[in-house]
C-alpha cells in the first residue's frame, strides 16, 4: 500500500489505456509518454502494460506502507528518500515506512513511478487508467489516498541495474499531411513546418495547444464529426493547431491539417508550457 503525502500538481493512475472502445465514444486514454511507462515497468520486473503513477511537473511525496521495490522514468526530477538519493532510471528498494519525495523536472513534464506489482486499483473496461476527458477509471490523487500494490510472487527477477536517459530535446517532429490539408489555404502546410510554436498554459493530457501563427483555412464551415487519434494536429476556428494527446475525444469536427509520426507522441507529452516546438514533414 503507498499513501499519498502530496500529489504534486496533478497526478493520475495510468497503464497503457483502453483501446478498442472508440466506437462507443471512450477514448484510449492511458500514459501519455507510454515508452516512459513500459520502462518504469521494466526496471521493477513488471509487465509493461502494469499501471503505475503519471507525475506531472513532479512534487510528489508518498509514503510507503510495505517495502517495495521502485522506479521512475520520464522527465528527470530530483528524488529524495531516507538514507539516500536515488536516481531515475534505476530500480530501488523503498522500505517499510519511507518516504519518496520527487522534485521538479529540470526539462520535461511527466514523469513515470513504477512499483513492483503495479497499482492495483479496480480496472474499468479492462484499464486502470484515469481519464480527464470521460472521468472514466480513478480519481486523480489527492492528500491521503491510499493506493493498493498489486502481488508480486509470480514476477520475474529484476535483472536490470539502470537504463541510460532519453536524449534532450526532441529536434522537429515529423507529422504526415492531412487528412484534411486540403481545407486549408495553399502554403498552409509549409507555414506550420516554418516557424516554432510556443506551448500554451492551457495545455493539458487532451492536447497541447499551441501560439504562432494561425494557419489560413480555404473553406467556411466545420466537417460532420469524423474519428481522431492522437498526435492528430487539429486546427480549430482561431487557426492555432492543438496536438491531441492520450485523453483526446474520439470524434472531432475541426480539420486535422497534419499527423504526427507515431514516434513523435512521447516527446510531445513531455512539452511543457512555454516550450517551443518545430514541425517537419
Amino acid at each position: 500500500m503507498i499513501e499519498v503525502v502530496a500529489p504534486g500538481p496533478y497526478a493520475t493512475v495510468q497503464d497503457l489505456g483502453r483501446p478498442g472502445y472508440g466506437h462507443l465514444g471512450v477514448p484510449r486514454s492511458g500514459a501519455a509518454d507510454a515508452p516512459s511507462l513500459r520502462l518504469a515497468n521494466r526496471l521493477v520486473g513488471n509487465p509493461e502494460g502494469a499501471a503505475g503513477i503519471e507525475l506531472t511537473f513532479g512534487g510528489a511525496v508518498l509514503r510507503f506502507l510495505r517495502g517495495a521495490w521502485t522506479a521512475l522514468a520520464g522527465a528527470p526530477c530530483p528524488i529524495a528518500l531516507a538514507g539516500g538519493s536515488p536516481g531515475m532510471h534505476a530500480p530501488f528498494w523503498v522500505p517499510a515506512g519511507g518516504e519518496l519525495r520527487v522534485g521538479t523536472p529540470a526539462a520535461g513534464l511527466r514523469t513515470y513511478l513504477a512499483v513492483r506489482g503495479g497499482i492495483d486499483v479496480p480496472p474499468v473496461l479492462g484499464s486502470r487508467s484515469a481519464d480527464s476527458l470521460s472521468g472514466l477509471g480513478p480519481a486523480p490523487l489527492a492528500p491521503g489516498r491510499v493506493l493498493p500494490v498489486g502481488p508480486t510472487g509470480a514476477l520475474p527477477p529484476i535483472t536490470v541495474d539502470a537504463a541510460p536517459a532519453r536524449g534532450g530535446a526532441p529536434g522537429a517532429l515529423r507529422v504526415l499531411p492531412g487528412p484534411r490539408d486540403d481545407w486549408f489555404a495553399p502554403g498552409a502546410l509549409a507555414a506550420l513546418c516554418a516557424q516554432p510554436y510556443e506551448v500554451s498554459q492551457d495545455s493539458n493530457r487532451v492536447g497541447v495547444r499551441l501560439l504562432g501563427r494561425p494557419l489560413e483555412r480555404a473553406r467556411e464551415g466545420e466537417l460532420p464529426s469524423e474519428g481522431m487519434v492522437a498526435g492528430s494536429l487539429q486546427v480549430p476556428p482561431d487557426g492555432r493547431p492543438i496536438i491531441f494527446l492520450a485523453d483526446h475525444p474520439p470524434t472531432g469536427g475541426y480539420p486535422v491539417i497534419a499527423v504526427l509520426a507515431a514516434a513523435g507522441l512521447a516527446a510531445a507529452a513531455q512539452l511543457r508550457p512555454g516550450d517551443r516546438v518545430r514541425f517537419r514533414l
